[in-house]
């Protein structure tokens, strides 16, 4: 066995006194495996040394000093051979993108089909039905925004004239309104006379088939 231990940057160190876990997480969906607890025999041996020296007013300290110092060697010795077993435990479960350099999960995360972790190349069907979910979202809230005025001039009265400024003092006009909220001057005009139904030009005064005043 090498003396160089391999290690990667996405685990979390649980180990106690008690013993060693570790938990390996994905580095695109953060989800994981934790490793089962491996026990630390000696850890037990301590810890009664430790209870003893507190409860005897040090009569022991010396021998929980020399437990601690057995500890702090043999700790980090096991703690090393806990963590290899568990890199390799754990290493079937996640592979590393070559394009972006992440480790990701088998699972959830990799695209077998490219090679590639699904940050680089995304599942395409996936994406396409994400885009559709979208647009579908877009237009209900288009719809869901427009106003009652507009509907009505979506379901076919585009032609008609619409004016954005009262003609009478200038003030812009937020909806199609029939009256200045500024003046309460008269902005939309009758398209047909209402005597004989003719239509009627934009800013005629009289019709131009017989002669009634539009008002």
């Amino acid at each position: 066995m090498s003396d160089q231990i391999e290690f990667v940057s996405n685990y979390s160190d649980l180990s106690t006194d008690k013993g060693f876990q570790f938990e390996f997480n994905c580095d695109r969906c953060s989800n994981g495996y934790r490793t089962r607890f491996q026990a630390w025999a000696v850890g037990s041996v301590s810890s009664a040394l430790d209870a003893a020296s507190s409860l005897l007013g040090g009569v022991f300290s010396s021998a929980a000093d020399v437990g601690e110092r057995v500890r702090s060697a043999g700790w980090q010795k096991a703690h090393d051979e806990a963590f290899v077993h568990s890199v390799e435990e754990i290493r079937g479960n996640f592979i590393q993108c070559p394009r972006c350099s992440q480790w990701v999960c088998r699972k959830a995360c990799w695209n077998n089909k490219r090679g590639l972790c699904k940050e680089c190349a995304p599942d395409m069907g996936v994406e396409m039905s994400a885009a559709q979910a979208s647009r579908s979202v877009e237009e209900v809230w288009a719809h869901a925004k427009m106003a009652a005025e507009d509907k009505k001039l979506a379901e076919g009265n585009w032609c008609e004239t619409i004016v954005a400024s009262c003609p009478k003092c200038g003030a812009p006009q937020a909806t199609n309104a029939k009256f200045c909220p500024e003046c309460g001057a008269k902005i939309k005009t009758a398209d047909s006379c209402s005597k004989c139904g003719a239509a009627l030009t934009a800013g005629a005064k009289f019709c131009p088939e017989c002669g009634e005043k539009v008002p």
